[in-house]
């Protein structure tokens, strides 16, 4: 019995690659569905810059002889996703959401995607994002800010709001996105879907276009736990290609278990045993309480489903945002020095000499988020200023991994809130944007000391806004946190709720600024295949 549209976009990548194997619906079939909703809820979302119905619609084709010949076998064979922005594609726009990059065509594929793509996946187009993955609301992007399905009224977090709003408004099936401080878990949390942000060097960062070196890791968004965790599988192991990727492909021997990335042996219900610690510093002021009870309930029923449950005092959660801002942003003023106009990407039309061109290029390329860290970053690695700031923010770093290295001593996983509250309205932080590097508290220790996190719906504020679960674990130990997160989420499936599709796609003209974007065949490079 053939599937309706509906139907093909309530399953989730993994269901939905089961049904592609069986014959019972085709990648084309599949990828029509995705896109006819995409287009029509764009207008109020704005989760894509660029949506490709031409080249999504000839990989799907391709795919489908690939699976009928038995030369597929993945478990996402044919299954529609999204690339955030700042991955580089081979001859599609990669803009990273910026104005200094709205006419960049890479010549080369980043791993992450193209293992995905040779896993049979398709993909639709590039996602919105905050500009150069800057900000926590994806409100600076150059195209226009993305609305949450929840609320259009409301953000989507950032920076990788498109990726998660888009598969939160069924406009994807599952998709990739970036997490430097929290840009994973964030918007997965304000759009009640789940995302992972993996061990620093689990997965190649080679063609992601930087923001913090030390910090940025790609990880997959998905409709529940399962389709994260497959995808982790198929994007993570060693590239020579990226001196910082560590691990081994799926399926070889390694002395070190925590080295395999078999992700999805993890996708068991049950949690008898494992040591959960619940940081108090986590629960002091700032969080809602509606964040706090839901967060604390599901510490509670992890207790009840067998799991050692416990408080502990963590420490150091003070000194995090200030250490980040400081090491983030000095990374990105020495990232960002190359968008000058000389190479690649936007060059101003008027100037005289070199200097003026550098000057009036990046003044006019960049938006002022961006700036601004430009010149915190510059500031503190400048002479007078580098060890008092920067090289205390190094050791401040330190001293945050050693802390998170005692409390695994003890426990297998850490249980906290992803954020301190549900949902911003829009505009709300970019009048503030104290307040808004504030909303990383949760988050951004966890990319200082390197290791895994996961995001995932654990209930719903009085406004019925997504509240999300967070569950970290010791370096390269991911399959710990999957296993937690999958048993509460199986508890937790039957209170799952989701937007109201009807307010996505009712016409509504107002929402989406005058952007520069279209559609068919949207962010392919002319001459370039």
């Amino acid at each position: 019995m053939k599937l309706t549209a509906d139907e093909i976009l309530s399953l989730s990548a993994v269901e939905l690659g089961a049904k592609i194997a069986a014959g019972e619906v085709t990648s084309v079939e599949a990828t029509t569905a995705y896109l006819d909703r995409a287009e029509a809820a764009e207008k109020n979302i704005n989760a894509f810059i660029t949506l490709d119905r031409e080249g999504a619609l000839a990989g799907a084709k391709e795919v489908d002889r690939k699976i009928a010949a038995g030369e597929l076998k993945s478990p996402i064979a044919g299954v529609p996703v999204a690339i955030k922005a700042n991955m580089c594609i081979e001859g599609k726009l990669t803009s990273c959401a910026s104005h200094i990059l709205d006419n960049f065509y890479p010549t080369y594929t980043s791993t992450a995607v193209e293992k995905l793509l040779e896993a049979g996946a398709v993909n639709l187009g590039s996602t919105n994002m905050d500009e150069f993955a800057m900000g926590s609301t994806s409100e600076t992007s150059y195209f226009g800010p993305t609305h949450n399905p929840w609320d259009l009224d409301r953000v989507p977090g950032g920076s990788s709001g498109g990726s998660a709003a888009a598969v939160a408004a069924n406009e994807c099936a599952v998709a990739l996105g970036s997490d430097t401080g929290g840009s994973i878990r964030q918007p997965a949390s304000f759009c009640g879907i789940t995302g992972i942000k993996p061990t620093y060097g689990r997965v190649s960062r080679y063609g992601l276009i930087a923001y913090g070196s030390s910090l940025d890791q790609i990880g997959p968004l998905g409709k529940d736990v399962t389709d994260c965790a497959t995808i982790l599988e198929i994007i993570s192991g060693k590239d020579l290609k990226d001196s910082t990727s560590v691990g081994v492909n799926a399926g070889e021997d390694t002395a070190d278990e925590r080295m395999k990335t078999d992700f999805t042996s993890a996708l068991k219900a049950d949690v008898k045993g494992m040591k959960i610690g619940v940081p108090k510093d986590y629960f002091l002021e700032g969080i809602d309480e509606d964040v706090k009870k839901a967060v604390l309930a599901a510490a509670d029923r992890l207790k009840e489903l067998g799991a050692e449950v416990e408080e502990f005092d963590l420490g150091m959660v003070e000194y995090a945002i200030p250490a980040y801002y400081i090491i983030a942003c000095a990374e990105a003023s020495s990232n960002l020095e190359r968008f000058d106009g000389v190479k690649y990407g936007y060059r101003t039309k008027d100037y005289n000499d070199l200097h003026e061109m550098y000057k009036k290029t990046r003044s006019e390329g960049f938006g002022p988020e961006v700036k601004r860290r430009i010149m915190l970053g510059s500031f503190v690695l400048s002479s007078g200023y580098y060890d008092a700031y920067y090289v205390k923010a190094l050791r401040v770093k330190a001293l945050i991994k050693k802390a998170f290295d005692k409390a695994f001593e003890k426990y297998d996983v850490i249980l906290g809130p992803v954020a301190p509250t549900t949902a911003l309205k829009c505009g709300e932080s970019l009048s503030d944007p104290i307040k808004m590097y504030l909303g990383d508290v949760y988050t951004v220790a966890i990319n200082l000391a390197g290791i895994p996190g996961i995001s995932l719906p654990c209930g719903y504020d009085k406004n019925g806004l997504p509240i999300g679960l967070q569950l970290l674990g010791q370096t390269f130990e991911e399959k710990k946190i999957i296993r937690a997160a999958y048993t509460f989420e199986q508890s937790f499936k039957d209170e799952v709720k989701k937007p109201d599709f009807s307010k996505i796609l009712k016409e509504n003209t107002d929402n989406s600024p005058e952007v520069n974007k279209s559609f068919s065949g949207a962010g392919t490079a002319p001459g370039i295949n």
